[in-house]
């Protein structure tokens, strides 16, 4: 037996006409069922949970204007469309008004018949899919709107139920821009900490006194331009949570003063000799690989055993495509709110476009790609042109045998791709000398080195120590 193309509820008090309807639309494919007027309507909802309602406007007892109105809240995402006689068509407009989707005139033009119930059943499904989209964010509200459907993210979300209650520390990996600070929030949220602060600190952004500083706090006079005392990150945190983004970035002195916090629940401020205790719950976050960092001596071991009793995984786009599309209605849905813009969708091109992408910088970069499609959209819904053109296909990245190969083109191009081109075609042509790239293109070696695990990428093949510092 084929597959329902949906479900149809006509609605008639001509038995012959209720009876050719049923008979033309099954043959279509769909699947029907019939009333005699407005109330015996009603009673079949439930049951039948009809995607459209083709209803004559004039019957005895509750007629389709009747009817129409408690539709809007016995089955909201039902599609409605009326019949009328040619002579009663500003009925038919007055239905409209009051939310009907089309209307047809009797006689019945089968033609004609089949274009509009076509075109309902698309809306209707449209408004099936909104309405469980809408269901599946109330569900996500507790994980700050975190969009996973796909199967790993699910299981990440019932681990972080699982372990939120818990008092260890946790280390959340994965490629730049897939949600790792979102994780964490999540997991704040859901452990008896709530109700305390939950602090963040981006250890890459600053240099080693400054990190120890906005760690431990500081006080007055302990360095030059520490005019007061000041309460560092873990004294903020106290009865919270802390996050450490970036917490390979840590130097190998601070890591030591780190360890001890987390193994002592004390310290002291820079510059003072007094003795803190705090109870803060550390979690990490981290785009490299921080057992490669240990086993090059970048990271200290029993640092890295400490941080690393409970480990979260969030995976990269690329591995759940099936996530593109809800994230970027999602998204889409936000900007366009903030933009004050009404816009319905994608369109079946720009979506193409999407589901194609590669997404080396995963949910940060679609977030942004969005974004800016939503500003420069013009119509009802985004289009393809309205996408950077890397994600258009008018830039396609092309890995060559190094993984860092870029076409480039011009124009089309934000500063921050010309910037990623510049970096990684630089460090290419010099063997993936950080040193000597950043000679030629005048920044310092570290800012390299933060923009490649920004960009989710390793050093060049060849690469030596001497070269990254």
């Amino acid at each position: 037996m084929a597959e329902s193309k949906g479900k149809i509820l006509i609605v008639d008090d001509e038995a012959n006409a209720r009876g050719a309807l049923s008979e033309i639309l099954r043959e279509e494919g769909y699947e029907t069922e019939t009333a005699a007027d407005g109330f015996k309507a009603l009673g079949k909802l439930a049951n039948f949970s009809p995607d459209l309602i083709l209803t004559d406007l004039k019957m005895p007892g509750l007629d389709g204007i009747g009817l129409l109105d408690e539709v809007r809240t016995a089955s909201p995402t039902s599609v409605v469309v009326v019949m009328t006689a040619f002579g009663t068509i500003d009925s038919a407009v007055e239905a409209i008004k009051k939310g009907a989707e089309n209307y047809l005139t009797k006689p019945l033009d089968p033609v004609s018949l089949l274009a509009v119930v076509e075109r309902a059943m698309e809306k209707a499904r449209l408004r099936a899919e909104a309405a469980l989209l809408r269901d599946r964010l109330r569900e996500r509200n507790a994980f700050g709107h975190i969009v996973g459907e796909h199967p790993s993210m699910r299981e990440l979300l019932r681990t972080v139920e699982q372990v939120a209650a818990s008092r260890s520390s946790v280390l959340i990996v994965g490629e730049s821009g897939t949600g790792k600070e979102l994780i964490a929030a999540a997991l704040h949220r859901h452990s008896p900490r709530a109700s305390g602060a939950f602090v963040r600190l981006h250890c890459a952004a600053l240099a080693e006194g400054l990190l120890e500083s906005e760690l431990f706090g500081h006080e007055r006079g302990a360095f030059t331009g520490a005019v007061g005392r000041r309460e560092g990150r873990f004294r903020q945190a106290d009865g919270g949570t802390l996050l450490l983004d970036e917490v390979s970035e840590i130097p190998l002195a601070t890591q030591v003063k780190l360890l001890r916090v987390l193994q002592e629940k004390e310290f002291e401020r820079v510059g003072g000799n007094e003795t803190l205790k705090v109870d803060v719950r550390i979690i990490a976050a981290s785009n490299v690989d921080l057992r490669e960092r240990v086993r090059k001596g970048l990271f200290r071991e029993d640092l890295y055993y400490r941080l690393n009793v409970i480990t979260l995984e969030v995976p990269p786009l690329r591995e759940r495509r099936s996530d593109i599309g809800p994230l970027a209605t999602f998204f889409l849905r936000r900007y366009a709110a903030e933009n004050g813009k009404r816009l319905e969708g994608f369109s079946d091109d720009a979506m193409e476009r999407l589901l194609a992408y590669p997404w080396p910088g995963n949910v940060r970069e679609l977030e942004h790609a969005i974004e800016r499609a939503v500003v420069l959209a013009r119509g009802g819904s985004v289009e393809a042109e309205h996408l950077p053109v890397s994600i258009q296909g008018g830039r396609a990245l092309s890995e060559n045998a190094s993984g860092l190969g870029v076409k480039v083109q011009i124009p089309g191009m934000t500063i921050a791709d010309l910037e990623r081109v510049a970096i990684l075609e630089t460090l290419k042509s010099v063997g993936g000398s950080t040193s000597k790239a950043a000679k030629i293109l005048g920044i310092s070696p570290r800012k390299i080195q933060y923009k490649l695990h920004e960009y989710g990428r390793p050093p060049l093949a060849g690469a030596t120590n001497s070269d990254e510092d």
